[in-house]
């Protein structure tokens, strides 16, 4: 499986998928700058966090023009995988390959913590390797995660099963119906504000995000 961490200047993240893809996993990972057009050898495009084009205008609202999006707009058409993380999430939902956008934090402050999340369903390659309604804990670094839809939306979201990870206890940033991560309707495309591959290591404090790469490499076994 090759992996294809897109790099959007302001990105901060990059590096810390490229570490847990390619040298915890032993997975080919190439690092995409935002500038290129040919993706065509990559299995999964992740969209890492970090402050793209300096959070200029809204999150992501700059990085979803760069040529690459088109790329992997038409990656996640063909039914390849996707995954933004953090401000990857952000561009996603400016891209609309995600329903909803992601705003201002409730109390408008920068939230730094690791989180309780719940897995809300594990049918797909991205949380087959957790148990449903298990309870995990990711680290989250973020000023504008609170997600927002309207309630058409909000209703078309929870009736498609399309929330993956839920805030468990406190909202931290106030977002609806704690959601922490989606899905588009084919499962495809993930977005998550939680940090998943800052969990993927002993060595700086677990290993819940890990289960999440894994389970990719899972798929593939399974479908050969």
């Amino acid at each position: 499986m090759i992996f294809g961490v897109v790099v959007f200047p302001g990105s901060n993240c990059d590096r810390d998928v490229a570490y847990v893809t390619r040298d915890i996993m032993g997975q080919p990972t190439r690092m995409i700058w935002h500038q290129e057009t040919d993706i065509t050898e990559i299995d999964v495009i992740v969209l890492p966090g970090g402050f793209s084009y300096g959070d200029y205008l809204r999150c992501g609202a700059i990085a979803r023009f760069s040529p690459i999006m088109q790329q992997v707009i038409e990656h996640a058409n063909q039914g390849k995988l996707v995954i933004g993380i953090c401000n990857g999430f952000q561009v996603l939902t400016e891209a609309h390959l995600l329903p909803g956008i992601l705003v201002k934090n409730r109390d408008t402050h920068f939230i730094c913590d690791r989180l309780p999340l719940k897995v809300e369903r594990n049918d797909l390659p991205w949380t087959q390797l957790y148990a449903q309604d298990e309870i995990i804990t990711l680290p989250v670094a973020h000023g504008e995660g609170q997600f927002f839809a309207s309630e058409q939306t909000l209703t078309e979201i929870e009736g498609n099963n399309q929330v993956l990870f839920r805030y468990v206890g406190n909202n931290p940033n106030g977002s609806q119906n704690r959601i922490a991560g989606i899905c588009n309707r084919q499962g495809n495309v993930l977005g998550m504000m939680p940090h998943p591959e800052r969990s993927a290591d002993n060595l700086v404090g677990g290993t819940y995000g890990l289960k999440l790469f894994q389970g990719l490499l899972e798929s593939v076994t399974i479908r050969t």
